[in-house]
């Protein structure tokens, strides 16, 4: 009997791996000319200027402070920061990190008749801080909700952002594992609006089970060229809660924030420059893909640390939360004036800022007290897990350790310096080498799949964007340098860290002092 074909998403990650043989015959010249913009351009639609609001002598009344509110979050999730000047021209640097400053995302915001903006759907404009209102109706919300196959949250919320992916803008110097830094990506855009949100007083919830054509229909898409990647309902936390809140939130508790696609072992041989598009489309979900209402429920998260290696040194992470200030106010401004590192010192962090940092990111319970959600939204972190190459650490023995966020220790697996060997597996890049700290957000994508189909790869590169994103801000509050890094050699990762072998990597950071 012959063996089954692995998924289209599994196929997909085989076919897209950097190898040191094959490297330099995946690559191609790049027609800097040809090179996409990173802004949509609509030609009719009622302007909003958001600057405004960001300013002191911003209206004071009602209607005004949600306006401020809505322009801060949009500008930190997604807004300029900062203008770079390079010798191909000058770069708008946003809140949000992208492979290569090509910002693949697009963010629409969508109202209801309950809102306070006029109902229909809007495009930022991230280069005049601006939102065009480019579609009015007030069936708008009706057909969300149904798209999102009537996730209750649309009851007690009346606004709600959507990311797409302009795949081009991406695939034009990566080709097809440009996919993979999409949903990277969009990751760091979610933990950005999270983040923002709670500062601005709204608690986003995360969808990522929607009927893919009626979304993209919804928002006017060609879907050759832009695809929706999430929908993130917005609960305004300073209205007045509804009369049925508590059961609203009863509901919500087991309401999914993903939903399984099909998987896909019947694919034809594709060809490179297919893959992204096919593995995009096989992802997607349909109306008549989910058998009965009964599907669309809470998958279960079981948080475990997968990992407990024989006889290995385990170290306490243990530590005080990162203090964001006073409302917030630290985090805000970090948010803003994160900056991806071009190059590592090679100096020794203390163990104490890297437990730091693996608070933050993996322990959100801690920082309640500061204005954050103890359980923000991802679409299923029991699926992700971290590996750490500790290069230049004071008080903790190099080697490559996993990290067990249940317990709040490292666990050491190889014993060894591995800075000549991470340079090369960063494909030479230097921050590999330099950087104090690599740490690695890896998953086992045949356990993925069975659970949530091929969508499941587009749900862990969302989710490891989104804590690399967590990763940067809390590096950057505590003054050091932070790079995420989606180029590597994927296979030899796991053969020489010590990684097992069925944990596919994801996403790399590293982190160190800035040179």
């Amino acid at each position: 009997m012959p063996e089954s074909k692995i998924s289209i998403a599994q196929h997909y990650h085989e076919r897209t791996k950097y190898d040191p043989e094959t490297i330099a015959a995946k690559g191609q010249a790049l027609d800097w000319n040809q090179q996409p913009s990173s802004y949509k351009v609509y030609q009719v639609g009622k302007v909003y200027d958001l600057k405004m609001y960001l300013t002191e002598d911003a209206p004071d009344n009602f209607i005004a402070e949600k306006w401020q509110r809505l322009s801060r979050l949009l500008l930190c999730s997604y807004g300029l920061t900062a203008k770079v000047r390079t010798s191909s021209g000058e770069i708008y640097l946003r809140s949000a990190p992208s492979a290569g400053g090509l910002y693949p995302a697009e963010v629409y915001i969508i109202a209801n008749n309950r809102s306070f903006l006029a109902p229909g759907i809007y495009n930022y404009q991230p280069q005049t801080h601006s939102l065009v209102h480019f579609w009015e109706s007030d069936q708008i919300w009706d057909r969300l909700q149904v798209s999102c196959f009537s996730h209750p949250v649309f009851r007690i919320t009346d606004l709600a952002i959507a990311t797409t992916g302009v795949f081009y803008r991406s695939a034009w110097r990566y080709q097809d594992r440009a996919y993979r830094r999409i949903f990277l990506d969009t990751g760091h855009l979610l933990g950005n609006i999270e983040l923002a949100g709670a500062i601005n007083d709204f608690r986003p919830y995360l969808v990522g089970g929607f009927d893919d054509q009626a979304v993209d229909d919804l928002l006017y898409l060609n879907r050759e060229q832009e695809g929706a990647i999430a929908v993130i309902p917005l609960l305004d936390l300073r209205d007045s809660p509804p009369k049925n809140s508590a059961e609203i939130e009863q509901v919500l508790a087991i309401a999914p924030t993903a939903l399984p696609s099909v998987t896909n072992t019947n694919y034809p041989r594709l060809v490179d420059g297919e893959l992204l598009a096919y593995l995009h489309q096989a992802s997607e979900i349909h109306s008549e893909d989910l058998e009965s209402k009964q599907q669309i429920v809470k998958l279960p998260h079981n948080r475990e640390d997968k990992y407990n290696f024989p006889f290995c040194t385990k170290v306490s992470t243990v530590t005080t939360a990162l203090n964001w200030g006073k409302e917030l106010e630290d985090l805000e401004s970090t948010i803003l004036k994160r900056r991806s590192t071009r190059a590592f010192t090679g100096e020794a962090l203390s163990l104490e800022q890297l437990n730091t940092i693996l608070d933050f990111v993996y322990q959100p319970v801690h920082y309640i007290n500061q204005g954050l959600d103890g359980e923000p939204d991802y679409f299923d972190l029991s699926l992700i897990e971290t590996f750490i190459a500790v290069s230049a650490v004071t008080g903790l023995e190099d080697g490559c350790y996993y990290y067990a966020p249940v317990t709040e220790e490292l666990r050491q697996i190889r014993f060894k310096n591995f800075r000549k060997e991470l340079h090369f597996l960063c494909l030479g890049q230097d921050l590999g080498r330099d950087a104090s700290v690599v740490i690695f957000h890896t998953a086992d994508l045949k356990k993925a799949v069975e659970k949530y189909g091929d969508r499941s790869y587009r749900y862990l590169h969302l989710d490891a964007g989104h804590l690399g994103q967590r990763l940067n801000l809390a590096a950057i509050q505590l003054g050091l340098g932070v790079s995420g890094i989606a180029g590597f050699f994927d296979d030899q990762v796991n053969e020489v860290l010590g990684i097992p072998t069925d944990e596919a990597v994801l996403y790399i950071t590293t982190l160190g002092y800035p040179n």
